[in-house]
């Protein structure tokens, strides 16, 4: 049978858990109130059941058409802008901000078929990871992928961490082929994920800000043919 959390998660889901129980337990023994002794137990039981929710691995399905890109994180869309390049591409991008609280699933899918071209990691700061400026600053590992169905654009997932999160997980090399939806790592406890594209007139952005999003089953991008 399936364990419904994932492998990302060694050793918080384990480790912390166990501290978790071994405090639920210290505080029985303890000449505490009964009433006070209730808050505590409860609360330590919601700390438990969040913490093996932060790294639960529900079973994804992808739509399997190559003319989607799916999105590559669950949470909300911050912002949807063109901007002018980066340090990876020339010309116009459509960029798409996805916001990760500490109640999302955490776990990063590739948004299409698609081969890792190169893998690029920077230290930075934790600023909240719900402002634009935090993709600049931030902790951030960059993913370069090329599409391998028509057209084959070349694509950026960039893993952000956040206020909280001080911990990227990458699960892929340069040269290795993904599947859309297929995970490929997570952003521990809140951050954010980027979505990079060229910029052309054969796409449709089918999202907007605000929107809540699923990994592997919401589509951001539809070509146009």
């Amino acid at each position: 049978m399936r364990i419904p959390l994932t492998k990302y998660g060694t050793p918080q889901v384990i480790i912390f858990p166990l501290i978790t129980i071994a405090v639920m337990a210290a505080a029985i023994l303890l000449p505490l109130p009964k009433t006070a002794l209730f808050t505590i137990e409860t609360l330590l039981f919601i700390v438990l059941i969040w913490i093996l929710s932060f790294f639960r691995d529900p079973l994804r399905i992808a739509p399997g058409d190559a003319n989607l890109l799916l999105s590559p994180a669950d949470g909300t869309i911050s912002d949807i802008e063109i901007v002018d390049g980066n340090e990876h591409f020339s010309g116009k991008q459509l960029k798409i901000g996805i916001f990760l609280s500490v109640f999302n699933v955490h776990i990063n899918r590739s948004p299409c078929n698609a081969t890792i071209e190169n893998i690029i990691y920077k230290p930075g700061k934790f600023k909240d990871a719900r402002n634009p400026d935090a993709s600049k600053v931030n902790e951030a590992n960059d993913i370069i992928m090329i599409r391998t169905d028509n057209p084959t654009d070349k694509l950026l997932v960039r893993q952000i961490s956040g206020a909280i999160a001080r911990r990227i997980v990458c699960d892929v090399k340069p040269g290795q082929n993904l599947a859309g939806g297929q995970k490929f790592g997570m952003i521990k406890f809140g951050s954010r994920t980027e979505l990079y594209m060229p910029q052309h007139d054969t796409i449709k952005c089918l999202v907007k800000k605000g929107d809540k999003v699923k990994a592997a089953i919401t589509p951001l991008i539809r070509y146009q043919k």
